[in-house]
Parts: structure tokens; sequence; C-alpha cells
């Protein structure tokens, strides 16, 4: 049966995630993946959670099943509102919205901000996740470099005078794809850009509580406040599958940000919701997030030392000192995109570089994850990468070499 209807032109024009359909590959028992963000499963805290459950079916009992205020359940905005004020800045519950993932954070924020030709200024990379969300309003990006101190920020203004952008998107601590963390610096610089001219700035930080090495920044939204609007989640740091997490905003805007969350589903979950407010009582987040820390970091450390020993002297990386992933610079004349076919047939996958930028005009870089995997594994993983890169880069001077005679 043929349907011949007509969807909208946002509808047509979106691509599936790159990540998404790599991860399809990548259940393969037999592949090594670098590829998804995902945390390690084997840290979940699976009892805590089981036991936070049966308290809150007991305790709150059919409140927890029903529907529920759009700004989230008040025990969970409270506790996050006490949490940010010791790291952030003074906050209150109105200053939370509790979001069915960071994902709905970014789409509630495009919905806000984005008509279509609406500048976003951003880093280059960017995150994935961002350009997905944001593309369903058509927007302009206008991307700015980065260096091993994060984006640019000299390179903003003129931007910002030449486009006069609805808002500036960065995620400063440890970046995805990147795992580059803003210099505090170039922070100040940014809030004082975004002051001068009127542009919000959306501060993505799902990853700001896995710090393995070096000291703290402090996060735009403290140097910035009501200038920032700050994303969260605690897929990172508890569990992604239960879809959890928050925008922190002023309160002049929250009441846009709540009529734009009942457009799209009313409220978040509200039974994961209790379960989190439960679950994070007497310490025992801070106490997971140790746990997850140390084995995080030990992965990142032998993920670095087997790309030391095993990558061709010419592939360079980033060397994060937190988050979950690091970024891959393969010689210019090398494809990533290419190239993932030949590591899938020695059963490693990882995620070409390009999807990360906004208009796909950069080919040469990738992006590996290095939670979700056993350091036996990140060391036989990263191996075989190293084998197909060096084959590669061979056969293409080689190639290059012929041509030139």
């Amino acid at each position: 049966m043929t349907l011949n209807w007509t969807f909208s032109l946002g509808a047509q024009e979106m691509k599936s995630s790159a990540i998404r359909e790599i991860l399809k590959i990548t259940e393969r028992p037999e592949i090594i993946s670098f590829a998804g963000g995902l945390p390690a499963p084997e840290l979940f805290p699976v009892e805590d959670l089981k036991k936070a459950c049966k308290s809150v079916l007991e305790n709150v009992g059919p409140k927890s099943l029903q529907y529920s205020v759009s700004l989230g359940v008040p025990p969970l905005r409270k506790f996050l509102a006490e949490r940010l004020s010791q790291k952030v800045m003074a906050l209150t519950e109105e200053n939370i919205l509790v979001t069915g993932g960071s994902q709905q954070g970014l789409d509630l924020v495009g919905k806000m901000f984005l008509d279509k030709g609406s500048v976003v200024i951003c880093e280059s990379p960017t995150y994935l996740g961002a350009i997905q969300a944001f593309n369903v309003y058509n927007p302009h990006y206008v991307t700015v470099e980065m260096d091993e101190n994060g984006m640019l920020t000299d390179q903003v203004e003129e931007n910002i005078k030449k486009y006069k952008p609805r808002l500036i998107y960065v995620v400063p601590n440890f970046q995805n794809p990147s795992g580059i963390t803003l210099s505090y610096e170039r922070r100040e610089h940014l809030v004082k850009l975004a002051k001068e001219y009127y542009v919000p700035i959306i501060d993505d930080n799902p990853y700001g509580e896995l710090r393995y090495i070096g000291k703290d920044v402090p996060s735009l939204k403290s140097l910035g406040g009501d200038l920032v609007i700050q994303l969260g989640t605690i897929s990172k740091i508890i569990s992604p599958g239960l879809r959890i997490a928050w925008i922190v905003a002023p309160t002049q805007v929250m009441t846009m940000f709540e009529r734009l969350k009942q457009g799209a589903d009313l409220h978040t979950n509200t039974f994961a919701q209790y379960v989190v407010a439960e679950y994070v009582k007497d310490g025992r987040l801070d106490k997971h997030i140790e746990e997850i820390k140390a084995a995080y970091g030990e992965r990142r450390n032998v993920m670095i030392k087997a790309m030391t020993e095993y990558f061709p002297e010419n592939v360079k990386w980033t060397e994060p000192e937190g988050g979950l992933f690091l970024w891959v610079e393969l010689p210019p004349e090398i494809s990533a995109t290419d190239l993932l076919q030949e590591a899938l047939k020695q059963k490693v996958a990882y995620v070409p570089g390009k999807p990360f930028h906004p208009y796909e005009d950069k080919d040469n870089t990738l992006r590996l994850n290095f939670s979700n995997a056993s350091p036996e594994m990140i060391i036989e993983g990263i191996k075989r990468l190293g084998k197909v890169f060096k084959e590669n880069i061979a056969q293409t001077a080689k190639l290059r070499k012929v041509a030139s005679k």
C-alpha cells in the first residue's frame, strides 16, 4: 500500500543519528565498540535502585504512578536546587525544570529560541545530538574552531556582530566529542560577550561530575548567572535508561519553558523522578560518582597508553581530564568515514567525526569512547584500530607516490 501523504519539510529533512545507526552494528557481541557514549552497565547501582523503587511504591504509593506537574516532582527539584546551589550558584526549585533526558532539554531550547535561519554559534566540532535537536527548526550554524583550551572565544565577538545569533551553544566540560575543557579565561570572556551583546549561552553539562585529573573550573552558569541556561542529566552518573535530566534557567523564562514542556509531553516520568529522588538520599550519589570516576579514569589511562603504543606517529589525539570521550585526528587525506568499514572488518567500531560538524565538512577525525569497554577490551580494540590506521595510511602514501610520478 502506497501512502501518498504530505510530510512536513522538517520531518523529511531529518537524518538518522550516525551514532544510533552504528550502534545497530555494534550490538554484535564480537565487535569491540568505542562508538556509543555508553556508561558501563556493570557499574549501574542496580541494588540501590531496586531498593529505591520498592521504597517509592511503599511510601509514595499511587501518587508516584499518577500525572504530575510539568516542572517536575518537588522532592527531585528540591534536591537538584540544593545540590546545584553548592556547585553552581544560589538556586531555588523555581529555577529547575525536569526533562525526559537532556536531549529533550536541547529540543526545548530549540523551540524557545530558533526559527528558520536563526543563527547558532557553536564549537567545531560540536555535539551531534544538539545538531539533531536544533535541525528541526532549520537554523544556520556558525562554527568556531577549538584548541587545547576549548572554543577560540576571540572569534566569537566578530561572529556575534556579523550574524546576530539567537544563542551560543557550548559543551564546556570534557566536550563531546573532543574531550576538551574550556579554560577559565575563555569562560569569563564568553560570559562578558553574552552580557555585552545580550546573547544567551546554553551550557550543556552532562559530564561535569566526571573529572579524573586536574582541578575543577567554575561553570559558565556560576560565572554568568541568568545569562546562562544550563542543561544537566543523571544519564552519565546514575543511569541513562531512567531518562531524567533538567534545565536550569532564570525564573523569567521558566514559565515559557514550562509551556513548551506541556506541549511536548505534559511532564517527565513521575515514577522515575521519585525513584531518583529516593536514590540520592543519604549521600549515595556522591559515593557512586567516586566509584565510576575511579573505573572510568583507569579506562581513560589504559586507552591513552595503548594509543601511544599502537597508533602511527602521524595520528594525533586529545587527552581529556574527564568525561567519556577522546578525539582522534588522522592525516588530512584519510577519510574516517571510509575507514570505518575496514575497522568493522577487524571487529572494532568508532564514530567518524564528520557528523559532529553541522555541515559535515571535515572527515579525517573520529570519536572514541573509553567508558563502556573493559581495560582488556580497550587494549585489544586500540591494537586492531592501530593496524587499520597503519595499513591505510601506508597504502594512501603509496598511491600518492605512484600518482606523482
